[in-house]
């Protein structure tokens, strides 16, 4: 019965190693895909969703239109990864100056058991007042999760119910004030690039109601 509790316990780790494998390598083909790919593939990034703000609003993909959106998704307990980027985004907007008045950067939480909405606001807030904590239930988590091909898994740490981390997608996704995908970021990009190459998408002219696609440097 061990071995066989065992056996079933590495075959479940496998199947979740190789979903989480197929949803990175999904993301990176998206990402890294040259801007033809948006005329051609049936595959999209991005999409409806519901899920609630930090002060209790519930908002959709709907309540941003008209604003270019950084989405990113992590957790507030993230150790390094995630704060980082929020640091690298707070510099960005100040760089951007009168042009990030056109940005809402969203910070989605892929751990709504411990990233409560009071959590989220302090946690955000901390590092720029723009930037918008959301979370949701579960379900909503997995479906905003999915539309933008995002993953995340946890490992535990611990006996606790709470002693987890989250691996997960390290994207800074780039939606149009139409909420098309433009373009993706690692997120260890500095805020000089990310300040440069949103000034640059938001000075294009549009084409055909849309920004054209840009190839992710």
């Amino acid at each position: 019965m061990a071995y066989m509790n065992h056996r079933h316990g590495l075959i479940r780790q496998s199947v979740l190693g190789l979903q989480t494998l197929s949803n990175f390598v999904f993301a990176m083909a998206l990402i890294m895909s040259q801007p033809s790919w948006a005329a051609t593939s049936s595959v999209t990034i991005g999409g409806p969703f519901t899920l609630t703000a930090t002060d209790g609003t519930a908002v959709t993909d709907q309540t941003y239109r008209g604003k270019w959106l950084l989405v990113y998704f992590g957790y507030t307990f993230c150790p390094n990864t995630c704060p980082m980027t929020l640091n690298e985004i707070a510099t960005a907007l100040e760089k951007l100056g009168a042009d990030a008045a056109k940005m809402q950067p969203l910070f989605i939480t892929v751990d709504p058991q411990r990233d409560t909405r009071e959590v989220l606001e302090q946690y955000t807030q901390s590092f720029d007042p723009r930037i918008v904590g959301l979370t949701g239930s579960p379900e909503q988590i997995a479906a905003v999760a999915k539309e933008y091909g995002a993953y995340w898994a946890a490992h535990k740490t611990g006996p606790g119910a709470e002693d987890y981390v989250m691996d997960h997608s390290p994207y800074l996704y780039v939606m149009d004030p139409d909420g098309k995908f433009v373009r993706a970021f690692d997120a260890d990009t500095p805020s000089d690039h990310i300040a440069d190459a949103l000034r640059e998408l938001m000075a294009q002219p549009r084409e055909g109601g849309s920004h054209r696609v840009l190839r992710a440097r």
